[in-house]
Order: structure tokens, then sequence, then C-alpha cells
């Protein structure tokens, strides 16, 4: 399977701005490019590149005062197969978890474990351990948020989700993240691209989030938005929660006007 995907973002700036962009595909799927997903700007500015502490690819550039427009499109090869299902992948005891993997235990800006631990046992202290406390969770958030994309907040915490029972699909993977966390389960907020493959059409497309948890040793990819394994995830970047991984950090004025995301699938023999 070979996919187009892309962004077409602008701002208006009245001053000089520097910004931290994740933009990139993630170091993983670099292999799977077939023409390059650099970030282009208009007008040209230089861009530096880094790898952060999660291993994503981070973008610093200084944008000139007037319209700035960031902007990419590319082609990515993808198995074409559906996220991995691993039903009896069991849940590892905290005192024999990697040192790398007890950060995502813990609370964070969006997922706020000690507002959120006592919910948690008492909705899922019941259930098996492993993939089915997961699957569990999954369906329990996918129930209970609305998902509504004119309530997106820049904002809103796991807790004031679970309160509200509105979101996004970033709502819908912290609430997970943080329940999954609760119940001493690590798991770390992804985003990335996903398409309308094999599913109907859900409306304007954007840039997705879904949570992997860490179980036998392995991360595994689950989404309590969309509930169902899906084709054609191609990754951006990980991290605690959309703190780490927000697509444009900007520092100054930044008035936002045009935001698009593609993620396509390509007709066979283009």
């Amino acid at each position: 399977m070979r996919l187009r995907a892309g962004y077409q973002i602008s701002y208006d700036l009245p001053a000089p701005t520097p910004m931290l962009l994740t933009l990139s595909v993630h170091p993983t799927r670099r292999g799977d490019l077939e023409t390059p997903d650099w970030v282009r700007t208009e007008p040209p500015v230089q861009v530096d590149q880094y790898l952060d502490t999660f291993g994503n690819i981070c973008s610093r550039v200084t944008a000139p005062p007037g319209r700035f427009v960031m902007s990419a499109d590319f082609v990515v090869r993808d198995s074409g197969e559906a996220d991995v299902q691993a039903p009896g992948a069991g849940q590892l005891n905290v005192q024999n978890l990697p040192d790398d993997v007890i950060m995502f235990l813990l609370g964070s800006r969006y997922c706020e474990t000690d507002r959120l631990s006592d919910v948690a046992w008492n909705l899922f202290g019941h259930t098996p351990t492993g993939w089915a406390r997961v699957q569990a969770i999954v369906d329990y958030v996918h129930g209970h948020i609305n998902f509504d994309y004119l309530q997106a907040s820049p904002t809103r915490g796991a807790y004031e989700t679970h309160i509200g029972g509105q979101g996004v699909c970033r709502d819908f993977a912290h609430l997970a993240i943080a329940f999954c966390r609760c119940m001493n389960i690590p798991a770390r907020y992804c985003t990335g691209y996903l398409g309308d493959i094999g599913v109907p059409a859900q409306g304007v497309m954007d840039f997705s989030a879904w949570f992997e948890a860490y179980l036998d040793g392995g991360w595994y990819v689950f989404d309590a938005r969309n509930h169902r394994p899906r084709v054609g995830r191609v990754l951006i970047a990980r991290g605690r929660d959309a703190t780490d991984v927000a697509i444009a950090n900007t520092f100054g004025q930044a008035d936002l006007i045009d935001f698009q995301v593609i993620s396509e699938e390509l007709p066979a023999g283009l």
C-alpha cells in the first residue's frame, strides 16, 4: 500500500517568531518514505532539526513577520496490515518494568492520574489484567466520550474529559492513558496520520491521536476513538501526552489562519 500524506499550516505573525515543530515522520518509519517529507516554508527560512528525548524529530524555525506557511506533501509505503492484536499479552509487575518505561506510569500534564486513580480502580479493578484490562478501558472510554470536533480544547485534560463526557481524539487518548497508568499499565501518547482507509469517511481530515500500552515486553497500539484495528497509521511522534508532541510551539503571538491535513491511499499504479 502507498499513502499520500502531508499538511499545509498557515499563520499570521506580527513579529519574528521562533517555532518548535513536531511534523516529521517518526524515525521508525523513515525507511518507508518514497519521497521526502521535508518541512517546506513560504517564505523560505532555515529549518534545523534534532531528536528530542523521546526519539521524535523536531524542527526549529524562526518565522518572519506576515503570512508564514509550512507544508509537506509526500508518499509513504505501508504494509496495509491492521493494528497488531495480542489478546493473550500479559501485564508486567511494576518492579519488572524496564527503566525507560517507568516514566509512562506517571501522571502528566493532560493525564492526571492523581485525580482519576479511585475512578479507575472502581471501574476496572475487577477486570483481568493485561490485554483484557486495556481493552476494557478502551471500551469504556469509547462509550463514555462523545466525539465532537467543535468541542476541541487545548487545555482539557483527562479528568475534565471524563467529567464532561465529550472531546476529540486526543481527549479519548488522554483519558485511556490516564486510566491505564492508574492500573499500573505503562501507556504513551501517539500522534500521526490516519486516513479513512477501509472505513466510512469521518469528516475533516486532521492529525490523529492514539496510544500504546506496554504489555509482555512490547508496545501495542490501542485507539479509544476509532475502537477498531485500523490500516495506514503513519507515526509522527510519541510522548507522555500531547504536551510532548505538539505540532507547533510558537514563542510569540501567532494567529492560525489555515490548517489542512492529507492522508489517503493512492490508487494502484500511481
